[in-house]
């Protein structure tokens, strides 16, 4: 499945970025505006990969059915604009391997559920994503992940065949859509998720520990 690889896409957050601080401080001041007691963000993180779905879980235990979750979601995202770069930072090992995958000719881009109005700002904020070929964000088509259509339009930008794309993720729906587009799959169990998910059970075409794993399977490495 790793042969004649032409591209490879990632996922952002928990899988190139850590924003799990700014996503957890950004839920954790609604928390304190409200005179409520402050959560570690250890409490956040594990759940930082589903964005203010998450978050909100895990401030509020409140869930997309209830009826202050829209207003609830857009204070979380002012909140998030306002700090989103403060504490974020690009995980360990990244910066090499995308490096090694330039030095190897090989186009490499981003494929979030993170709205265009963060992405952006974020991927141009850090010189070593701002090289990325193509950048696919939550709402650049009617769908988002676990549907395939982002990673299809990504392989249509590039002008890649889906079948010569790795895509790489650390949360299911990553896998899943993935899979739905012909790609050959990388769960990254250095994510958010962790120990906790069986990235087994995902049915990734492999798992990596680390970034620089990814080298091994496109034989970078």
């Amino acid at each position: 499945m790793f042969h004649n690889v032409q591209a490879v896409l990632f996922d952002l957050d928990g899988t190139l970025i850590d924003s799990a601080p700014d996503l957890g401080a950004a839920a954790d001041k609604m928390r304190t505006d409200r005179g409520m007691s402050s959560l570690p963000l250890d409490v956040y993180r594990p759940m930082a990969g589903a964005g203010a779905r998450g978050m909100l879980a895990k401030a509020f235990a409140m869930t997309p059915e209830h009826p202050d979750f829209p207003a609830m979601r857009e204070e979380f995202f002012v909140n998030y604009e306002r700090r989103m770069t403060q504490l974020t930072s690009i995980f360990e090992e990244i910066e090499p391997m995308l490096l090694a995958l330039q030095r190897a000719h090989l186009t490499w881009g981003i494929v979030t559920n993170k709205s265009k109005r963060f992405t952006e700002p974020l991927v141009s904020s850090m010189v070593p994503l701002s090289t990325a070929a193509v950048v696919i964000s939550g709402d650049t088509t009617p769908f988002s992940k676990p549907h395939p259509e982002p990673l299809l339009e990504a392989a249509r930008r590039l002008n890649v065949e889906p079948r010569y794309c790795v895509y790489v993720g650390d949360d299911e729906r990553d896998i899943i859509a993935g899979l739905a587009a012909g790609m050959t799959t990388v769960a990254a169990s250095y994510g958010y998720l962790g120990a906790k998910a069986d990235t087994q059970a995902w049915g990734a075409h492999a798992s990596i520990n680390s970034p620089s794993e990814l080298l091994q399977w496109i034989g970078l490495a």
